[in-house]
C-alpha cells in the first residue's frame, strides 16, 4: 500500500513539476510576447510623437503661412479699394471730359455755322465790293477820259481865244469881222449852241464830253 502511496506522490510531483516547468514556459512566452508588444508600442509611440512633432511643425507653418496669406489679403483687399476709389475717380473724370467733349463738339457746330455764315457773307460782300470796284473803275476810266477831252477841248477853246482875242486887237480884222456880221447877222445866241460848239452834254448832275469822231 506504501509503494502505490510513494508511487501516486511520485507521479503527482512529477506532474507538479511538469506543471510548474510548463507554466514557466508559458510564463515566458508570455513576458516575451508582452515584452515584444510593449517594445513595439513604444516605438510606435516614439513614431506618434515624431509624426506628432512634424504635424505640429507644419500646422506651424502653415500658421505662419496662413498669418502671410491673411496679411497679403488685407494688402490686396486695401489695394482693390484703392484701386476701385481709382475707378470711380477716373470713371467721373470720363464722364466730365464726355460732358466736355460733347459741349465742345457743339460749339464747334456752331462755329462752323457761323463760319459758314461768315464766309458767305464775305463772299456776297467781296462779290458787291468787286462790282463796285469794276463800276468804280469803269466810273473813274471814263472820267479820265472826259478829263483828257476837257483837257484837249479846254486847249483847244484857250488857242481859240487867243486867236479871236488877236483879231480883235488888230484893227483891219475887226473891220473884217464887222463888215461880216452887218452882211451875215448871227443867230441869236443860247446856251445849247454854246455847249453844241464845245462838244460838251451839260446835265443837272454830270458833265459829259461828247467824243469827237
Amino acid at each position: 500500500m506504501k509503494q502505490y502511496l510513494s508511487t501516486a506522490l511520485t507521479l503527482a510531483c512529477v506532474v507538479l513539476v511538469i506543471s510548474l516547468v510548463m507554466v514557466k514556459h508559458s510564463d515566458n512566452a508570455q513576458h516575451d510576447s508582452d515584452v515584444a508588444v510593449i517594445t513595439d508600442y513604444s516605438n510606435r509611440l516614439d513614431s506618434a510623437h515624431t509624426d506628432i512633432a512634424i504635424g505640429n511643425g507644419r500646422i506651424l507653418t502653415l500658421s505662419n503661412s496662413l498669418d502671410a496669406t491673411l496679411s497679403a489679403a488685407v494688402t490686396f483687399s486695401n489695394q482693390l479699394m484703392e484701386a476701385q476709389a481709382t475707378v470711380a475717380r477716373d470713371a467721373e473724370q470720363i464722364t466730365n471730359l464726355n460732358r466736355r467733349v460733347t459741349g465742345a463738339e457743339s460749339e464747334n457746330q456752331t462755329l462752323k455755322a457761323r463760319v459758314t455764315d461768315l464766309t458767305s457773307q464775305m463772299t456776297n460782300q467781296v462779290a458787291s465790293l468787286t462790282q463796285q470796284l469794276n463800276s468804280t473803275k469803269a466810273s473813274l476810266d471814263q472820267a479820265n477820259k472826259d478829263y483828257a477831252l476837257l483837257e484837249n477841248r479846254f486847249r483847244i477853246d484857250v488857242a481859240e481865244r487867243v486867236v479871236v482875242e488877236r483879231k480883235f486887237n488888230n484893227p483891219s480884222a475887226l473891220q473884217a469881222q464887222l463888215q461880216n456880221l452887218k452882211q451875215n447877222p448871227a443867230e441869236v445866241v443860247s446856251a445849247e449852241s454854246i455847249y453844241a460848239g464845245l462838244d460838251v452834254e451839260v446835265k443837272s448832275d454830270r458833265v459829259h464830253v461828247i467824243t469827237q469822231n
